[in-house]
């Protein structure tokens, strides 16, 4: 089975953080990763996409992250997104941005990685995520975090929602979203956590890990390449 590291943020302006992530994740027999840009870059060109996939084993693909403030924010970016092939997420402390994004066909993912913005998912957004086909994310990054007091709160919040998200049928993502080295972990780790400490059944978690991130893909990119199925059967196969 495939599973997925679906948020690996890397500075593209620094080719060697890029490699070394990815170095790294290949000694932890990770095989298939989203690669996001630390910046608030709205594109990643096709030559830096050439450039590691030269430099690498594992399946990369690209998503890109809009961190907004408002409506206005929302209406001002989404416009560059109307023939875009990679992924496109939104994190938004603001429940109209959370909303009109949920309802743009142009995101894929609604991202509640944050813990504060954890905080604002409502069943709402989630029922217009479910309507769309589009992704509801969470993050394991936050109950990572040395402050025993932080863990404790992030913890609590992340079970709470991730419940509920569940609860209601959302389509869900869970990335590790890890910025340090050290905490990265392979999927099958990820995949213990979320099953021994988020109740979550084992085999839901499995689709969490591996199907969801496959009809993620297979949702932004099938549009723009007719091979792209093809791909994703090839994938399956993988461990």
């Amino acid at each position: 089975m495939s599973y997925f590291e679906s948020r690996l943020l890397a500075n593209f302006d620094d080719f060697n953080d890029i490699t070394e992530k990815l170095e790294f994740c290949e000694k932890l027999g990770i095989k298939n990763v989203i690669l996001e840009p630390k910046s608030n870059q709205l594109t990643i060109s096709s030559k830096i996409k050439e450039k590691i996939r030269k430099q690498t084993k594992i399946n990369t693909y690209y998503r890109i992250n809009l961190r907004l403030n408002n409506p206005e924010d929302f209406k001002k970016k989404i416009r560059f997104f109307n023939n875009f092939s990679d992924i496109l997420s939104v994190e938004s402390l603001n429940r109209e941005v959370q909303l009109r994004a949920a309802r743009d066909t142009r995101v894929d993912i609604l991202s509640f990685s944050d813990p504060e913005i954890i905080k604002t998912l409502t069943p709402g957004v989630i029922s217009l995520t479910k309507q769309n086909k589009s992704f509801v994310e969470f993050s394991l990054a936050p109950i990572m975090v040395r402050n025993k007091a932080i863990q404790s709160k992030n913890f609590r919040n992340l079970y709470r929602f991730l419940q509920l998200a569940l609860k209601l049928k959302a389509n869900c993502i869970i990335s590790g979203n890890f910025d340090d080295l050290y905490d990265f972990r392979h999927p099958r780790a990820l995949i213990s956590i979320c099953y021994s400490l988020l109740e979550i059944p084992m085999t839901k978690t499995k689709e969490i890990f591996n199907l969801n991130p496959i009809l993620l893909l297979e949702k932004t990119q099938k549009r723009h390449d007719d091979n792209f199925e093809h791909e994703i059967r090839l994938i399956k196969g993988g461990d």
